[in-house]
């Protein structure tokens, strides 16, 4: 770890770099994050993690902290963006993607990718955070679980997205992509699906740049 930022580096030279926000909850090197960011940099692609200002005063003193008012964090994302060179782009972890989402247009990245966006909260489908994904102009994907509480299939079905944006259905999902046990699958299975669908959306971008 060098200061609040973990790397995950390819052993040969990367196709190009996602900058990785984690979720409202857990910190940039929760078990998801990390087998994530492994799974991501066997498939060529560099990870750079961070941690908003509350999970870094966590991890100092252990006490929790909910998150950063949402500007605070958007600013966060961009002093981070600031030190990224070369082909890369920007995503994250739930909250993490959404705070990606909201700022991807403005940095000019090659794409957005979110794990588990929270499309709305669990149980109140009525209030949407969906509305800046209508017009955005920036290649983006969303991978996410079928039985995810922040967004069910039937539900995003509904809404208007950009053209731009396409989302990547794991079967039997939960927000974490851990499936049910009679899917016959495990969560290993769906982060390595995530990642894989990551690695053709990445190509696919790279391709049209």
């Amino acid at each position: 770890m060098t200061d609040n930022l973990l790397l995950a580096e390819p052993g040969n030279p990367p196709l190009a770099t996602l900058l990785l926000a984690h979720g409202a909850g857990a910190p940039m090197d929760s078990p998801f994050m990390e087998q994530l960011s492994a799974a991501l940099c066997e498939r060529g692609i560099r990870v750079v993690r961070f941690e908003f200002p509350y999970m870094a005063a966590r991890r100092e003193d252990g006490r929790k902290r909910p998150p950063n008012p949402l500007p605070a964090l958007q600013q966060c994302l961009r002093e981070q963006a600031a030190s990224m060179s070369g082909p890369w782009l920007v995503g994250g972890k739930s909250m993490g993607g959404r705070v990606a989402s909201l700022l991807v247009d403005e940095l000019g990245v090659l794409g957005l990718v979110c794990y588990g966006y929270p499309f709305h909260p669990p149980g109140k489908p009525e209030k949407t955070r969906t509305a800046h994904l209508e017009a955005l102009a920036t290649p983006a994907l969303v991978v996410q679980g079928t039985r995810d509480p922040f967004g069910r299939p039937e539900e995003v079905s509904g809404y208007r997205l950009a053209d731009s944006l396409q989302v990547h259905w794991l079967e039997s999902g939960d927000h974490d992509f851990k499936p049910l046990k009679a899917s016959g699958r495990t969560q290993a299975l769906l982060i390595e699906e995530a990642a894989e669908a990551t690695l053709a959306f990445v190509q696919g971008v790279i391709s049209k740049s």
